[in-house]
């Protein structure tokens, strides 16, 4: 999956000439030799000259036996076997002996193409959909932007933006929006009150275990803005006691560590004192309070004490102030935000199945388990 094509470093011909560097032209397959992290055992593809320092290792193959394209998929499926080769344990490295005395079982080179052009074209498909994917996500940010600052018209279209068209907006604390709008504070909007669990110690095992769930501000953080679903650890029925459950629907902000990440609760759930949750009241969008605290995070992180953990709490969220749309824009521009959104959830499993049909193939073609013969003159392709 790995293609360099170019490179942000150089070298004059100087440094060249004073150094054991060499200019090795494409393709090449770059394996990392050292580093504690990942590194050490992992292979790229150079596509352009280039040259490397002693941490790096350029193999290239040749055109009657190994075809380097094959090399590098051959040797990325064998990142694990390339650690574990590793002298010298965690901190150790790989070395050119070592790497030279790896075993590969070689197809014919015909074969060699043919199991490279099948996993290269894999390959390009996830990049085009990851392509996709960033794409959609730029797009929803700015999108995000311009749905909670010009709003949608009647036809459901974004209105002009207000230097095109000053007698649409109104000033406001938070600058212009359109003039159907209010400004409202959340604790106006929504019941706006912090998780809890009274228990001390925390890590107490009679509280935990349960049939309840209990999320922290890392589940919440890594839902992302979306509705959450899973968690990581519950509580018993001696745990809800020192807890608060809140509903499915609540939007659940952290406070602590994490400034203002947003999730929305799938299923009732229960939070620390960490979390705060967010109930709206009747008449307006879930969603659409959801986007207007995740727009304010900066403002939010900005009030936060710059100590060891940072923090805010309920006198700097109820008091938050959110540009208001009447019910009817709040649900199309929560429906246009998910239309966005659900295409990009829906790219992103694509990516996944490819991911796990590249590496199935892998398995498959570059052990000899399925072999990839040429087809017989004049059968159908």
């Amino acid at each position: 999956m790995r293609r360099v094509y170019d490179v942000p470093g150089r070298i004059t011909e100087s440094g060249l000439a004073a150094s054991n560097a060499t200019l090795t032209p494409p393709p090449a397959v770059a394996v990392g030799l050292a580093g504690q992290g990942k590194t050490r055992g992992t292979v790229a593809l150079t596509l352009c000259t280039l040259s490397t320092n002693q941490s790096i290792a350029l193999l290239c193959g040749n055109a009657t036996e190994l075809q380097t394209e094959y090399l590098f998929h051959n040797l990325d499926l064998r990142y694990e076997e390339l650690r574990a080769r590793s002298s010298g344990g965690g901190r150790g490295g790989l070395s050119k002996t070592i790497l030279t005395s790896i075993p590969i079982d070689l197809p014919q080179i015909d074969e060699q193409s043919r199991i490279t052009q099948i996993l290269d074209t894999l390959d390009t498909a996830i990049r085009e959909t990851e392509a996709i994917i960033a794409k959609l996500k730029a797009v929803k940010q700015g999108m995000l932007h311009d749905l909670l600052t010009r709003g949608l018209d009647a036809n459901g279209e974004l209105r002009p933006p207000q230097a095109e068209a000053p007698h649409l907006y109104k000033e406001s604390p938070l600058g212009w929006i359109p003039k159907e709008w209010e400004t409202k504070q959340l604790g106006e909007l929504a019941e706006v009150s912090r998780g809890k669990f009274t228990h001390r110690p925390r890590n107490d095992p009679a509280f935990f275990g349960g049939l309840y769930p209990f999320i922290q501000t890392g589940d919440v953080a890594a839902a992302h803005g979306e509705y959450i679903s899973t968690y990581s650890q519950t509580l018993s029925e001696r745990g809800i006691t020192v807890s608060q459950e809140f509903p499915a629907g609540t939007i659940a902000v952290t406070i602590a560590a994490n400034i203002a990440d947003t999730a929305i609760l799938a299923c009732p759930m229960y939070f620390p004192d960490s979390v705060v949750g967010v109930v709206a009241c009747p008449g307006n969008n879930i969603r659409f309070i959801e986007l207007s605290i995740r727009q304010a995070k900066r403002t939010l992180d900005a009030r936060a004490p710059q100590s060891a953990q940072k923090n805010i709490n309920l006198q700097d969220l109820r008091p938050l102030i959110v540009a208001l749309p009447n019910k009817p824009e709040q649900d199309k521009i929560a429906k246009h935000y998910e239309a966005i959104q659900s295409r990009i959830i829906k790219e992103q499993i694509f990516a996944d199945k490819l991911r796990k049909k590249k590496s199935g193939l892998m398995d498959d073609l570059l052990t000899g388990r399925v072999r990839v013969t040429p087809l017989l003159e004049g059968s159908p392709p």
